[in-house]
């Protein structure tokens, strides 16, 4: 789809404006379909809300969280199919599910097998007809349910247990480390970051994998995936940032946020002195493993030695986060 920005006007302009107002964020009081500054700050003020690049343009990403957005749980049936349904009824469905100690994953508004596994699993617990289709029998049966106390959800507790299952060194991890290429300069430079850090972890007895070879580009969604059929234990993304501050990000939306990825983003962060910041794009979102993307103004090998440092103190500190939660859950 073509990119909608300031200045530009017209039907989508129009239905892009509709949209945003349905979900809070009005553009008033510019006209109706004319992209003002009004529209721009309501856009602005949505990609915050979605964990998106808040540029104030309404591209792929944004136009799909849009639409996405517009479902509420109940509105349709929810089930596994090809391609995989996405909205914030899914979103919504996976946190009950999650909250309610049946394991649908990350929640990430793609019903895919783990989401359908967790229906089928709570239609079961319910005596319903086990199908794996979230309709308004299931919806029913999980907001009455829901009326009980609220429960640390499966999600956050899964990625505990992950946490508990690492060694305390990188020696043995499998470190997806992903050069972006959305512009030749781009791909240029993420690519000798992320080589640097894999000669980097190699000599610290880590196993890293580069999600795409030095002359091919693909889209961060086909990166997502192939770091999830490789079974990485953890995802470096490397980006030339958007301004001169640059930042870490982890996967954090309304709904759920990676304790894994934050704490992973705030060892890389706390080594660049880079900002860390929730972010909900496909490399964060899509892929299964904690996953950070760090983008800097300047990237070079230098900054992708640096990130292999920054693991060393993730695995350092996660004895003590660990212990720190276990007592936590004793208190209470």
């Amino acid at each position: 789809m073509r990119l909608y920005r300031l200045n530009d006007s017209g039907e989508p302009v129009r239905d892009i404006q509709d949209r945003l107002a349905a979900l809070g964020f009005p553009s008033d009081p510019d006209p109706r379909g004319e992209f003002g500054d009004a529209t721009r700050a309501a856009v602005v003020a949505f990609q915050r809300s979605r964990g998106l690049a808040p540029d104030g343009i309404v591209g792929p990403d944004t136009w799909r969280a849009l639409y996405e957005a517009g479902y509420r749980l109940g509105d349709r049936l929810l089930f596994l199919r090809r391609p995989m349904l996405r909205g914030e009824d899914v979103s919504e469905l996976q946190s009950r599910l999650n909250t309610l100690g049946f394991d649908a994953g990350k929640v990430d508004g793609i019903f895919g097998p783990d989401t359908e596994r967790a229906v089928v699993e709570f239609q079961h617990n319910r005596g319903l007809a086990e199908d794996g289709v979230a309709g308004p029998e299931v919806i029913t049966e999980l907001r009455l349910v829901a009326r009980g106390p609220i429960r640390t959800g499966r999600d956050a507790l899964r990625e505990r247990e992950w946490m508990r299952s690492l060694p305390r060194s990188p020696v043995g991890t499998r470190v997806f480390f992903d050069p972006a290429g959305r512009s030749p300069e781009e791909a240029r430079r993420a690519w000798a970051a992320a080589a640097a850090a894999r000669i980097e972890l190699q000599e610290r007895g880590g196993l890293p994998i580069i999600s795409r070879s030095v002359d091919m580009v693909t889209t961060e969604r086909v990166r997502a995936r192939r770091a999830n059929r490789v079974g990485a234990d953890l995802i470096v993304s490397f980006q030339l940032a958007d301004t001169d501050a640059g930042a870490v990000f982890f996967f954090q939306t309304d709904r759920s946020r990676s304790e894994a990825g934050a704490l992973l983003a705030e060892a890389i962060g706390g080594r660049l002195d880079l900002p860390v910041e929730g972010r909900a794009t496909a490399m964060l979102k899509e892929s299964r493993a904690p996953a950070v993307v760090v983008a800097h103004p300047h990237l070079d090998e230098g900054v992708g030695r640096r990130v292999v440092e920054a693991l060393e103190d993730f695995f350092r500190t996660l004895p003590h986060v660990l212990a720190g939660t276990a007592q936590e859950k004793n208190r209470r």
